[in-house]
């Protein structure tokens, strides 16, 4: 008998984590459609969205990280050649 009772309260449990869920899930849906309206919205006033996707990402990451990112990048580029040195430049 306690089996059944403690199967019937496991199941109940687990309903609700999983509606709980589901509940989250549709939220999250309508918030990446609203970010999608957003960054439409941008781009039809002229702003690059890839641009500003890159932007986002770095502003997630501490100072640190980022100019650490920001390094590695560039020293990558001028190691393969796509992008000249200030002194090429002048």
């Amino acid at each position: 008998m306690s089996k059944l009772k403690t199967g019937a309260v496991e199941s109940t449990k687990l309903r609700s984590y999983i509606e709980r869920i589901e509940k989250l899930e549709e939220e999250k849906a309508a918030i990446a459609a609203d970010v999608r309206d957003v960054f439409a919205e941008a781009k039809s006033n002229g702003f690059d969205t890839k641009t500003m996707r890159q932007v986002l990402k770095l502003r997630k990451l501490n100072h640190n990280d980022r100019l650490e990112q920001e390094y590695m990048l560039d020293l990558y580029k001028r190691a393969l050649g796509l992008e000249m040195e200030l002194d090429e430049a002048a």
